[in-house]
């Protein structure tokens, strides 16, 4: 570049006790470009970035502001210095305004009614081509809508440096394309983006400028517009050749092993479909519109109070009553590190978490065979580091992931239910968690639950879309004219 950094970092290190997370990491981030940021799993993409954003500091302080060394002991240090931080999970008072959310901690403002605080948010809002109310309460907003919040927020504070970390894993394909737009305004204001994702074709459409990170180092930065393909970026990226796609073979369905007719909970409207051995139903859709409380009841964390729920023909509540669905029933939750996870415990404990009846020998638990077959999930998934005494919290998010994957396809189930099963995943980990599955179909019925259009495409035999808790639709993937409608069907406009 002819125009010095607005950010310099040289030589970044982190380590979090035996775990070198960065090392020796230089960057440049510059004005008026957007700089995106690819890695494997495990290459500590966005704790590369907390470190600049004052969530938690470096081994040693390298980092130039405008030339100058800076140090930010906090975040509140480098949201005054014009750095924030749009995360994956959003940080607002859901009882709230969207004003009184974006104002919440400002003393420079309290004297303003709430009037002034509406026009306030009202015009920069539209300045960078947000449609979002002031005045409404952020539980009624829906997720694209709150990520805007985040950004006026950040706005409000001048920030001129910001960075998205995954920021289209929640939003429906319109609102991506909202936010890419406002990401160009921001650009042409010479404000400078970092933007982090697994999202290969997004990197393209969006990115000036791309660094690739590898085991925690700076492996690669170019222009965008010197790669080809993504299929070139996803090589330079995982160091192989990755198809992006998986060979999809439709399957014979045999025996039901779920079923779901009438089923009203929280929000839930009517919900009813089936699912046999041998077939994946992808259910698609915004997070929010009733997947959770969906999952929750076939998986017996909700009590079914209306509606009735079948698993490989039995009532939930008589298979729930015994232990026969702990080999038959896998649910990959989509929070990893609180329901999936305990992060105290160590990899191999959290291996034995539902795992513990195949290994155990009467009041015994030999750890010996467990630890041997943990050793060969480890590496048969590319978990890292690749250390069954690590304890959960040291694992990145999709390294985390990939050790859940591991645990609950070890148990060769008869039903799946997967619950954002790739979300954090890069793409060749996604791949191969998509091959999983499809083979998985053998002797599984598989329900998966996801937000990524493109996965469900991929995976689904049968597709869904879930909009305000009902199941809009559900139809076979060689169904032209319904896929085609899909991203209206999730913002509720078909």
């Amino acid at each position: 570049m002819s125009t010095a950094p607005v950010i310099r970092l040289q030589k970044i290190s982190k380590s979090f006790g035996e775990v070198r997370a960065n090392h020796d990491i230089s960057l440049d981030i510059h004005a008026g470009r957007i700089l995106a940021l690819l890695g494997e799993n495990g290459a500590v993409k966005s704790s590369l970035m907390s470190l600049l954003a004052g969530q938690s500091q470096p081994d040693s302080v390298n980092i130039y502001f405008h030339g100058t060394p800076v140090s930010f002991s906090s975040s509140v240090k480098a949201i005054e210095a014009g750095i924030g931080m749009v995360y994956q999970h959003f940080k607002l008072v859901e009882a709230m305004t969207v004003a009184e959310n974006i104002f919440l901690g400002r003393s420079d403002r309290v004297w303003l009614r709430r009037k002034g605080l509406n026009r306030s948010v009202a015009e920069i809002a539209d300045q960078y081509s947000m449609q979002v109310d002031a005045d409404t309460q952020v539980a009624n907003l829906s997720m694209g809508e709150k990520q805007q919040v985040e950004i006026l927020k950040l706005l409000f504070r001048q920030s001129n440096i910001l960075i998205f970390d995954e920021p289209t894993a929640v939003l429906t394909p319109h609102e991506a394309h909202n936010l890419f737009e406002t990401m160009r305004q921001m650009k042409a204001d010479g404000k400078a983006i970092v933007f982090i994702s697994h999202k290969l074709e997004e990197v393209m459409s969006i990115a000036d400028d791309i660094a690739i990170l590898k085991r925690g180092e700076i492996v690669g930065v170019m222009e965008a517009a010197s790669v080809s393909s993504t299929r070139e970026l996803a090589e330079m990226m995982v160091g192989r050749e990755v198809l992006l796609e998986v060979d999809h073979q439709p399957m014979e369905t045999r025996q039901q092993v779920l079923k779901v007719s009438g089923l009203k909970k929280d929000g839930l409207q009517d919900i009813s479909f089936e699912i046999r051995q041998g077939e994946i139903v992808g259910i698609v859709g915004v997070a929010g519109n009733g997947q959770k409380p969906l999952v929750e009841s076939i998986c017996g964390l909700q009590k079914v109070e209306a509606g009735v729920i079948t698993l490989l023909g039995r009532d939930s509540r008589d298979f729930f009553a015994t232990r026969s669905w702990d080999k038959a029933l896998s649910y990959i939750p989509e929070d990893r590190q609180g329901l999936a996870t305990c992060q105290g415990l160590d990899l191999l404990d959290n291996f034995l978490l539902t795992t513990r009846q195949g290994f155990q020998s009467g009041p015994w638990l030999p750890k010996n065979e467990a630890r041997k077959k943990l050793d060969y999930l480890i590496e048969e998934f590319d978990i890292r580091p690749p250390n069954p005494a690590l304890l959960a919290w040291q694992l990145s998010g999709g390294n985390l992931q990939k050790m859940v994957l591991s645990r609950e396809f070890y148990r060769k189930p008869r039903l799946i239910v997967a619950e954002q099963p790739t979300q954090g995943l890069d793409i060749a980990a996604a791949e191969d968690v998509w091959n999983v599955l499809l083979t998985a179909r053998e002797q599984a019925g598989i329900l998966l639950i996801t937000g990524d259009l493109s996965e469900a495409l991929e995976l689904s035999d049968r597709i869904g879309v879930m909009y305000d808790g009902q199941l809009v639709s559900l139809f076979s993937r060689t169904d032209e004219e319904m896929i085609e409608a899909i991203p209206q069907m999730m913002a509720g406009l078909a």
